[in-house]
């Protein structure tokens, strides 16, 4: 049997760059599945936009009137750059037969805390899908972690389960790294056997990184761009070796999935006080703190992969860092190769990913990967609007 539909992915990271929309088209043959890119674009926020983003993850501030106006807003924002993607690619819109929406996560609470008496687990992205629903004549999948947390996973990282569709290869294994705000980690081992496949988020990725430079540089740049600054520095060892020590997010057991809650401001300047405690100025900041991104992957493949490394995968804004591809080689002593690379986009990842979920959705397929989430069942995940 072979099916091939056109389908719309996207996504909005804890960088709060923008919206991210992936245009595709799935063909099914047989049980194989072919995703070939058809536009992929990335809608930037406005500043306004990106700094209450920012406010909002943090959870201290906003109430339910502002994520009720926050939701409309990214729900329009996600339609627009949905009609922008089919416009760059010359597909008219009619020919859409699903989209996929991952939203933007404004809260991710995988670990129970207690709430008026209860035990509670919960994760909340938003970015109404009804507006899509309003341009596309369509069915439209959003809301994707929730069903995986009920179902004891962490809701995250769910990427991994498209990239064993997509990637997997016998007798070689093979890691996929994925550098957005947050980094997370693929490893598809050389069995090809979806139950021995793990996945999970390493720690801290950009996030960090955007935040010590835009604090430099007063707002006037919001990300080291290729690394650069970062390869005017050294490795401060003292810092680093401070930095792994101190890390709470590192020794965890899998499953585990982290964000913003742990890696936010608070994190930013605790890690900027101690370094000025100890001299490091900033160039040597950015690039330690781009090591030990390298350095948390390094240590969680030492820990939790099956089998050697044979290759690295990078994709994520992280894959244009020169200065964190060249701490990686160096970390992992293993090749290292970016998306592109190997003939695929590293920034349309994510967007795909979601395509591909939301196209398993319809086909009413389990779309969790018990390896990555820690799940006790595979689920089906996303609801559904037509």
């Amino acid at each position: 049997m072979t099916r091939s539909v056109l389908a719309i992915g996207l996504m909005s990271g804890t960088s709060c760059d923008g919206v991210d929309a992936a245009l595709v088209r799935i063909t099914e043959i047989d049980a194989s599945l072919q995703v070939e890119e058809l536009g992929f674009l990335t809608v930037a926020y406005e500043e306004a936009v990106r700094e209450r983003l920012l406010v909002l993850a943090k959870g201290s501030e906003g109430g339910s009137r502002e994520l009720c106006l926050m939701d409309g807003l990214l729900g329009s924002l996600f339609a627009e750059a949905a009609l922008a993607v089919c416009a760059k690619a010359g597909v008219d819109s009619s020919h859409i037969d699903l989209i996929g929406t991952h939203g933007h996560t404004f809260h991710h609470l995988p670990t129970s805390v207690d709430y008026l008496g209860h035990q509670v687990r919960s994760t909340l992205q938003l970015g109404q899908s009804c507006f899509l629903s309003e341009h596309f004549s369509c069915p439209v999948i959003s809301d994707f972690r929730p069903r995986d947390l009920v179902a004891g996973g962490q809701g995250a990282p769910l990427v991994p389960f498209t990239e064993y569709l997509l990637y997997r290869q016998e007798g070689v294994c093979i890691g996929l790294l994925n550098v957005g705000g947050i980094a997370n980690l693929t490893i598809l081992p050389p069995s090809a056997n979806l139950d021995e496949v793990v996945a999970f988020d390493t720690g801290m990725g950009n996030m960090v990184l955007d935040a010590l430079v835009s604090q430099e540089t007063r707002g006037a740049m919001r990300f080291d761009e290729g690394g650069k600054l970062a390869l005017q520095g050294r490795v401060d060892e003292k810092l680093l070796s401070w930095m792994e020590r101190t890390d709470t997010y590192l020794p965890l057991p899998l499953p585990k999935s982290t964000g913003r809650e742990l890696y936010g401001s608070e994190y930013v300047t605790c890690l900027c006080t101690e370094a000025k405690q100890r001299g490091v100025v900033f160039v040597d900041l950015l690039r330690t703190t781009t090591q030990f991104i390298a350095r948390c992957v390094q240590r969680s493949v030492e820990r939790f992969s099956p089998a050697k490394l044979d290759r690295l995968l990078v994709g994520g804004g992280g894959s244009h860092n020169l200065a964190l591809l060249s701490a990686l080689a160096e970390e992992l002593k293993t090749e290292v190769f970016t998306q592109e690379q190997v003939g695929c986009n590293s920034d349309s990842k994510e967007a795909v990913a979601f395509a591909l979920l939301a196209y398993e959705t319809l086909e009413g397929r389990p779309n969790n990967l018990l390896g990555a989430t820690g799940a006790r069942h595979r689920v089906v995940m996303g609801k559904v609007q037509r």
